[in-house]
């Protein structure tokens, strides 16, 4: 008898551990639409499908960085500050994209009717140098607009003071991701342009180290699948997805439904990272460090496991 029930203690102990979910962190720099996948994915059970435990921490992005290179952190999810580490030399990689264009908008005060009707004029930022810089900069080139010599960035911080410089016509306009365009609108300004409709410029997916490529190929397939299937759900599930957002973001039900609205098409269903888009962050991130040699795709993104993750989702 005793024989018996130690084999039964056994095979529910083996039982137990094969469907053990493995945990992992992923790191997101704030609650904000284009980093919802997998807090998303994590909350419909997509990581569970594939035996994971996804948790999703808000960190600063520095820390998480380092965070990503000793192994503390599993996973993040911004492009940008991942690919301008890599081409200094930190071993991480983009490996695959689910915001494959910038949901940046350009806002400006109510008497501007144009982008064209800025030249000469100040922008607000939050700093200097940064993911919103570069986006004004290609938005103000792809109108014609020299942003070096016809646009005036001004580092002001937070969105109410760039907001509030606007107000007393200290600046003509300013940038930032959803929800501040919605924010900007009920405050009576106006939005000129929206970076994902002119070009493509990845800006959240997931990135991991060179280690954890060569040491955990297949979980990092169960994340990508994971991710793709949180935005197939975004894409193709509204109100499950606005009524999420509402509890992630702590907004109400108007901005929520604004932002849902204004990034819904920045998503893509295949997790594919858009080689000229990536090209474009590349070149703009090597201005930002004054670096002078050719880099290469490779050097910053790994897509083999992506091509892997999507064959078995059935994606050409």
């Amino acid at each position: 008898m005793n024989k018996v029930l130690v084999a039964l203690f056994t095979l529910l102990a083996l039982h137990a551990s094969a469907y053990a979910a493995d945990k992992i962190k992923i790191g997101v720099p704030e609650l904000n639409a284009q980093y919802l996948p997998f807090a998303l994915g994590e909350k419909r059970g997509f990581f569970r499908e594939d035996g994971l435990q996804g948790e999703v921490i808000r960190i600063n992005p520095t820390v998480a960085l380092a965070a990503l290179v000793s192994g503390e952190l599993d996973y993040w999810m911004v492009i940008g500050n991942s690919v301008g580490a890599a081409i200094q030399g930190a071993p991480l990689r983009v490996l695959a994209c689910y915001v494959p264009g910038s949901a940046s908008a350009l806002i400006a005060r109510p008497e501007f009717k144009s982008v064209q009707e800025l030249r000469g004029k100040a922008i607000g930022l939050n700093t200097s140098g940064g993911a919103l810089e570069s986006m004004g900069r290609l938005i103000f080139k792809h109108f014609g607009v020299d942003p070096d010599k016809e646009i005036k960035f001004l580092p002001l911080g937070t969105n109410e003071r760039r907001f509030s410089a606007m107000k007393q016509g200290l600046t003509a306009g300013t940038l930032g991701s959803p929800p501040l365009d919605f924010l900007g609108k009920k405050m009576g300004f106006v939005v000129l342009a929206r970076a994902q409709e002119l070009f493509s410029y990845p800006t959240s997916g997931v990135i991991a180290s060179v280690k954890k490529i060569k040491e955990k190929p297949d979980e990092i397939k169960r994340v990508i699948k994971a991710g793709i299937k949180a935005t197939r759900y975004i894409r193709q599930n509204r109100e499950g997805t606005i009524q999420f957002m509402m509890e992630w973001m702590k907004a109400d039900a108007e901005m929520t439904t604004a932002t849902y609205e204004s990034v819904l098409k920045a998503f893509n269903d295949d997790g594919s990272v858009p080689e000229k888009g990536l090209l474009l962050v590349i070149d703009e991130l090597k201005k930002l460090a004054k670096v002078e040699r050719e880099i290469s795709l490779s050097e910053v993104a790994d897509l083999s496991i992506l091509k892997e993750a999507q064959k078995e989702l059935g994606i050409r």
